[in-house]
Order: C-alpha cells, then sequence, then structure tokens
C-alpha cells in the first residue's frame, strides 16, 4: 500500500485499510472517494501474488468504500438543502423593513430589494448571501432586525 503522510501500512495478515486509518488517524480524513479507490486499486496491484489479500478483507475494504460513498452523498444532499435553506431564508426577506450591520460596523436600516448569491470558487464553492438595503449591500448573516 502507498505512503500516507506518515505512516507506511505493510501487509500482516490484518486488514491493511483499517490499521492505516487506525495509525494515521487525522491523515484519512480528507481522502475523497477517488483517492481511496485510487489507493485501493494500487494494493490489489502491488499485492504480493505469492500472499494475496484474502476475500474477507477485499469485502471489508468494498464496505468501506460503500461507507465512504454514502457518507460523500450525504455531505452533498446537505450542503444542497442548507443552500436552498438560506436563499429561501434571504428571498423571505424581500420586501421587509430590516435593520442590520454593515462591514463597517455601522447600523443600516431600510427595507430589503433584492438578495444576491456569491459563490467563492477558490473556497470550495462557498456560498455566501447578501441583501441589498438602498444601496448599500449586506450580508444575511449581518440583518440584526425584521420589522415586517
Amino acid at each position: 500500500m502507498a505512503d500516507i503522510g506518515a505512516t507506511t501500512a505493510t501487509n500482516t495478515g490484518s486488514s491493511t485499510s483499517t490499521n492505516t486509518a487506525a495509525k494515521a488517524g487525522k491523515g484519512l480524513q480528507d481522502l475523497d472517494l477517488n483517492q481511496f479507490l485510487q489507493l485501493m486499486v494500487s494494493e490489489l496491484m502491488n499485492q504480493d501474488p505469492l500472499n494475496p489479500m484474502d476475500n474477507t478483507q477485499l469485502v471489508q475494504q468494498i464496505g468501506e468504500l460503500r461507507s465512504i460513498a454514502a457518507s460523500d452523498q450525504l455531505t452533498t444532499s446537505l450542503q444542497a438543502l442548507q443552500t436552498q435553506q438560506s436563499l429561501t431564508t434571504a428571498a423571505s426577506l424581500i420586501g421587509k423593513e430590516v435593520s442590520a450591520i454593515d462591514t463597517n460596523g455601522n447600523n443600516v436600516s431600510g427595507t430589503i430589494s433584492a438578495v444576491t448569491v456569491q459563490v467563492d470558487q477558490t473556497n470550495n464553492n462557498k456560498r455566501s448571501y447578501q441583501v441589498k438595503i438602498g444601496d448599500q449591500t449586506i450580508d444575511l448573516s449581518n440583518v440584526r432586525e425584521v420589522d415586517g
């Protein structure tokens, strides 16, 4: 198996990926599905032909792969749900009288006329929501009071 950070896995008859995960601790937290697949294929290609991985190890690693895929899918779904919820919340404020704080820390009051979504492509496509009050654009998290 390939060297991951400061951890090198060896095949000692127990589950290699489980041992590696336990030893690596935080080192495998950022391992995505494609990297895991590459790691698994590499392990299978480089195994000792005279002492191949037994079927239970392979089944265990496939189970881990399914778990990672399910976790990845759940994370994607939750992020989409959070995005929709934030946009719905921001859109429901259109036409409402609000008090907010601008980027300089000044109080701003007025009616929300629009909502914008900013996507930061340098930060994992993180979205931020802004509301337009008069001629100022205020971050949704800085809205302090809604008057109706």
